[in-house]
């Protein structure tokens, strides 16, 4: 096995490269003169660049697909005050050669940590059936196992392995903080409702290589594919009572708040409309700090413009 030595986020321009990269995106494009050429979208675990091919594009196009790790012969070089990887050769890697964990981000935290801290969670539930409930998802083999990988978006906030259960301990924490504050709040509901209003993103998207939504994803979504889960372990446990079960798959299906953000029912409980804001806090925060600190270092204290927040990001001064 080679252990990865250089990463995306030593690089300099000027520098020589040996290295191998996933290969993010590729494709074919052609330049004013009609030459072809690729274009390359290669990561590791500190992040991605651009590259390049010029030379032999149509001969090495056929050679590697997206999803692919690859040894990249080259040099960075800067481009509009980017980096960017000139490729002059390629070779491809196969499993047995490489630690994959170099090539995908992780979350910081060992997922085995963050999973423990969730089940004090777990434990601070006093009504039997939402416990119940809460136990039949995790101490589920599957479940279990898929959960601590997944990442908690494709594109926006967590996106990386273990980035679902990151997210859901973070606002598992802070309802917990919530619950303190505001008067009148079904505790035990609000609790399950954080621990279980991302539970479909483990069947949304395909995370072995790349993050990518699955079939059932693009086709049915995290929202509704979660409350048929909740729905099947609700069917096992014993008089679960029919008001309590209805207010929570009324809290999965409304926590992205509105119709355009895909939740078929806005918030219409307390404990709904607590469990939105604090979600949608949660994922912007983290996107902001990702963003801002992935931004390249220069003599601007912004970040680039950041499409889905649609706005550019102080970084200070």
């Amino acid at each position: 096995m080679n252990k990865k030595t250089v990463f995306i986020e030593n690089l300099k321009a000027g520098e020589k490269v040996s290295s191998a990269f996933l290969v993010a995106e590729k494709n074919l494009a052609y330049s004013q003169k009609g030459a072809p050429y690729l274009n390359l979208r290669l990561k590791d675990k500190t992040g991605e660049i651009d590259g390049k091919v010029w030379d032999n594009a149509n001969e090495w196009d056929g050679q590697f697909k997206k999803g692919d790790i690859v040894q990249v012969y080259g040099r960075a070089l800067s481009y509009k005050n980017s980096l960017q990887l000139s490729v002059l050769e390629l070779k491809m890697l196969t499993d047995d050669q490489l630690d994959l964990s170099d090539y995908f981000p992780s979350a910081k935290q060992p997922a085995e940590d963050m999973f423990t801290e969730l089940m004090t969670y777990v434990e601070k539930i006093q009504t039997p059936c939402l416990k119940d409930l809460l136990n039949a998802f995790f101490q589920d083999e599957k479940t279990l196992a898929l959960f601590k990988k997944a990442p908690a978006a494709k594109g926006f906030h967590h996106v990386y392995l273990g980035g679902l259960l990151e997210h859901t301990l973070s606002v598992t924490k802070l309802l917990d903080t919530t619950i303190q504050h505001y008067q009148n709040v079904n505790r035990d509901l609000l609790l399950t409702g954080g621990l279980l209003h991302d539970i479909g993103k483990i069947y949304e998207f395909d995370y072995d290589r790349l993050v990518q939504y699955s079939d059932e994803g693009r086709l049915i979504g995290h929202i509704v594919i979660g409350v048929e889960m909740v729905n099947a372990k609700i069917a096992m446990i014993d008089d679960f009572p029919k008001t309590l079960a209805m207010e929570l798959r009324h809290l999965i299906l409304s926590h992205h708040g509105v119709l355009e953000f895909g939740s078929p029912k806005r918030p219409k409980t307390l404990e709904a409309l607590i469990v939105h804001h604090i979600d949608d806090l949660d994922a912007k925060v983290n996107a902001f700090k990702t963003f801002i600190d992935d931004a390249p270092e220069g003599d601007t204290s912004w970040t680039p413009f950041h499409k889905l927040l649609e706005r550019y990001l102080y970084k200070g001064g």
